[in-house]
């Protein structure tokens, strides 16, 4: 469920919904489904370049809302634990003041099977501004060590990431947005990536609903400043529904 509303890079998710909007005095329950063309996070493909079916819920009450999502996954670098699917379990609080943002909570990441040493923890902290002609955000999470794996060394540890990101989004004719992100990311916990890694990524897309539709088409890259590293860039396109 990795998206906390700041960037395209949530609307892919859902690409990982995380926060939907609650009136103050009623409980909100929905749910989600996505089809992408490649599940790309924080610039990184998770499947191996393949789709990936993609799905949550949430219930939010008064700005708090907690909520489960879910995607397949495909780690298939050498020495990677074997996953398929990634469930996120997030909770959190979100609110405004007229046109001003706020949005705090905590995402845990886990891996199906074998895969103990993928599970991680986040607290994220977002702001964001509405000034009518865009929006910006500016996000930062900090990554938990949620697991203890028995025989791990200091020499295997591998601990999750911090990371920080801004985000703009501007309104288009014909009811299409333009989004751009930009964040860094060190991704030194991340699945599928060599540890202590530091890396760039980048965002830019459009989206447009049509009816209970929502598509995007976006570009993303991640440019790893290990030597040695090739960095990755993705076209991705996707449709997915709420209710």
């Amino acid at each position: 469920m990795k998206s906390i509303k700041l960037s395209l890079v949530a609307a892919l998710l859902a690409t990982t919904g995380v926060v939907s909007s609650v009136s103050a005095d009623e409980l909100e329950v929905s749910a989600n489904v996505a089809l992408t063309s490649n599940y790309v996070w924080r610039g990184m493909t998770q499947t191996g370049n393949s789709p990936a079916i993609q799905g949550g819920f949430d219930i939010g009450y008064a700005g708090a809302y907690a909520g489960v999502w879910a995607s397949n996954v495909n780690f298939n670098s050498a020495g990677s634990p074997d996953s398929s699917i990634e469930t996120d379990l997030y909770l959190g609080y979100a609110n405004s003041i007229d046109k001003f943002s706020y949005d705090v909570g905590f995402i845990y990441y886990t891996y199906a099977n074998d895969s103990d040493p993928l599970n991680f923890g986040e607290l994220y902290a977002s702001v964001g501004y509405d000034f009518d002609v865009l929006s910006v955000s500016a996000m930062y999470g900090w990554g938990i060590d949620t697991n203890d794996v028995p025989g791990e060394t200091a020499a295997t540890a591998s601990e999750p990431g911090d990371v920080w990101e801004l985000g703009v989004s501007v309104p288009l004719p014909m009811d299409i947005t333009l989004d751009a992100t930009y964040g860094e990311y060190d991704n030194s916990g991340t699945p599928n990536v060599t540890q202590n890694e530091f890396g760039d990524y980048y965002l830019v897309g459009v989206s447009k609903s049509f009816g209970k539709f929502d598509l995007s088409l976006a570009y993303t890259e991640m440019d790893y400043e290990a030597a040695g590293t090739n960095n990755e860039s993705n076209l991705v396109a996707t449709i997915g529904t709420s209710f």
